[in-house]
C-alpha cells in the first residue's frame, strides 16, 4: 500500500500548513523540492479548481506518485471577485505578498467597512500515479479586509484577513487556532476519507 504523498507545490510556507494539517500515521508528506525534475505547471485555468485538477494529474503522471494539487486564494465579491485565481500574482510578480497587499489595499481604500467582506477558496485535487483525479474538494473561510495589516504570521493575504467571530486577522491567530478555521483546512478534511482509502493507518505492534 502507498505511503508516499506529494504535496505540489515548492512554497515552504504551504506544505508547513499542510504537514501539519494532514500528518498522520501511515502517511509520508513530501513536496516539490524532492523532486528537481518535477515539471513546472503552468496555472492557466480559469477557476481554482481548474488549477489543482492540471497540477494534481500533471504531477502525478510525471512522478508516478499519488499528488494532492492545491490551488488557493482570496475572493473579494467588491471587486467582482478579484484577485481569485491571480491571488499569488495579484500584484505582477509571482509570490509577492507585500506589493499584493498593497494592491488589494489600494483597490479598496476607497469602499466603505460594509463591503470589504472577502472570502479565501481552497480547491485540492488527488491524483493517483496515472494522472487519474479521485477525489476533488473545495473549502472556504468567511472574513472581512481591515484597512492595514494586523499580525505576522501567516503569508498572503493573511495580515489584512479578519474573522469577525475572533476580532484577529489569520497574521494574528496562532497557528493552531487558524487551522481550526482556514478555507485550507476544511477542504483537507473532507479530502481525508479519500486518503484514508490509499493511506490507511498502520496498525499499532502487538
Amino acid at each position: 500500500m502507498a505511503t508516499e504523498l506529494v504535496i505540489g507545490t515548492r512554497n515552504p510556507k504551504k506544505l508547513v500548513e499542510i504537514i501539519q494539517i494532514l500528518a498522520g500515521p501511515g502517511i509520508e508528506l513530501f513536496d516539490l523540492t524532492r523532486f528537481p525534475n518535477a515539471p513546472e505547471i503552468v496555472e492557466n485555468g480559469n477557476t481554482f479548481e481548474a488549477n489543482a485538477r492540471k497540477k494534481a494529474a500533471e504531477l502525478a503522471l510525471a512522478l508516478q506518485r499519488w499528488v494532492v494539487g492545491e490551488d488557493s486564494g482570496l475572493v473579494v465579491p467588491a471587486l467582482n471577485g478579484r484577485p481569485g485565481v491571480y491571488s499569488a500574482r495579484f500584484a505582477g510578480k509571482q509570490g509577492d505578498d507585500a506589493a499584493n497587499n498593497a494592491r488589494l489595499l489600494a483597490e479598496l481604500d476607497p469602499l466603505p467597512d460594509d463591503r470589504r467582506a472577502a472570502y479565501y477558496v481552497c480547491t485540492a485535487a488527488l491524483a493517483n500515479p496515472l494522472g487519474e483525479i479521485s477525489a476533488v474538494v473545495e473549502g472556504r473561510c468567511q472574513g472581512v479586509i481591515v484597512r492595514s495589516a494586523r499580525g505576522s504570521g501567516g503569508f498572503g493575504y493573511d495580515p489584512l484577513f479578519l474573522i469577525r467571530e475572533y476580532h484577529r486577522t489569520f497574521g494574528e491567530l496562532s497557528p493552531t487556532v487558524k487551522h481550526a478555521l482556514s478555507h485550507r483546512a476544511r477542504a483537507l478534511a473532507q479530502l481525508r476519507p479519500a486518503l484514508l482509502q490509499v493511506f490507511p493507518p498502520r496498525s499499532r505492534d502487538r
